[in-house]
């Protein structure tokens, strides 16, 4: 018989098969095919195919939008969202409507067009991050976003339409519902407890040890107890902080570190599967209370697909336990 496993932050529900799980060659695993660097608008050489660049790591005495560059920032081509104009809030009879205000940004990651994450030096990865937390901290001066949405596509299933590693940076009028949520539970908590939920949960992982992957000085990399998705994993700061724009100077490098472990364990065991990643922080400019709220980031690989049962009853179904998915990620060394 399988469980039953019900988030602690947000309430929901997830089967857990315990009788009968998959093993890693169980999943058909989906790897990106990658096209001509030549046609590729992201590659070293090709900065006259992109939208000029908002900002850049680059070499001394370089010019922008030149070769030159280690990372660069530019905007979206086809954005979702548009910085330019007024929100006009506004009701047409029961429905709620605004104009499209916003700003989406592409930060191009490397210049090799077949470089992920984990095949970056550490100090290549750092500067990554760095440029996230650049870009979000300018894009919140802006008191028209509340909220900054830092996520990465790898692979078309994952919804990368380019193959060209890069992170989309989205900065919204409003905060998310699935953010509101996990605020509003892990806030709940803390009122009730007063501890955070996330530190409770880091300690808990600690004890237990079954779920970690690996771990340094600053950070913790685990699949969670109620994983969504086979294979998820989260990376979560040890010391309470709930701005990922907020690290202080000695995690960043700590960062870099684990997340090119964690995600070339994840290599390790599946060639190259598909992903997406997402940097759950605070919301900006608002009057939400975070006070039991932390920051982290969450993995999730394209093994398997949501289907009816998903979608209808908000109810996911998970194949290999996570207990036995760090298991296995922890025995691969990258």
């Amino acid at each position: 018989m399988g469980e039953l496993r019900r988030d602690p932050i947000g309430g929901r529900w997830v089967i857990v098969d315990t009788e009968h799980p998959n093993k890693p060659e169980d999943y058909e695993v989906e790897s990106p095919t990658w096209r001509s660097e030549s046609t590729c608008p992201f590659c070293y050489g090709n900065e006259a195919m992109t939208p000029p660049e908002i900002e850049s790591f680059r070499e001394y005495g370089t010019a922008s939008n030149a070769p030159g560059w280690q990372v660069r920032a530019i905007p979206n081509k086809f954005p979702a969202l548009q910085i330019e104009g007024e929100l006009d809030r506004r009701g047409i009879g029961i429905f709620d409507m605004s104009n499209g205000v916003g700003a989406h940004e592409l930060i191009i990651e490397t210049p090799y067009h077949n470089k992920d994450l984990c095949d970056l030096l550490p100090e290549e990865l750092e500067r990554i991050l760095q440029m996230y937390c650049r870009r979000a901290i300018d894009l919140i001066r802006d008191r028209r976003f509340k909220y900054v949405m830092i996520f990465k596509n790898f692979g078309p299933s994952a919804g990368a339409s380019l193959e060209h590693p890069h992170t989309q940076l989205v900065a919204l009028p409003m905060v998310p519902k699935n953010v509101m949520e996990e605020i509003k539970g892990a806030q709940k908590y803390f009122e009730y407890r007063e501890r955070c939920i996330f530190c409770d949960m880091i300690r808990q992982e600690v004890q237990e040890k079954e779920r970690i992957i690996v771990e340094n000085a600053h950070f913790l990399s685990f699949c969670p107890f109620v994983s969504r998705f086979p294979f998820e994993m989260w990376i979560i700061p040890k010391q309470h902080n709930s701005c990922f724009c907020h690290m202080r100077p000695e995690e960043l490098p700590a960062l870099a570190v684990i997340l090119k472990e964690t995600i070339g364990r994840l290599r390790k065991v599946f060639g190259t599967p598909e992903y997406n990643f997402i940097i759950h922080t605070a919301p900006a400019n608002g009057e939400i209370n975070v006070e039991g709220y932390h920051w982290h980031l969450e993995i999730m690989p394209k093994l398997t697909r949501v289907a009816g049962f998903e979608w209808g009853s908000g109810f996911y179904t998970v194949p290999t336990p996570p207990e036995l998915a760090a298991k296995y990620l922890r025995e691969e060394k990258t």
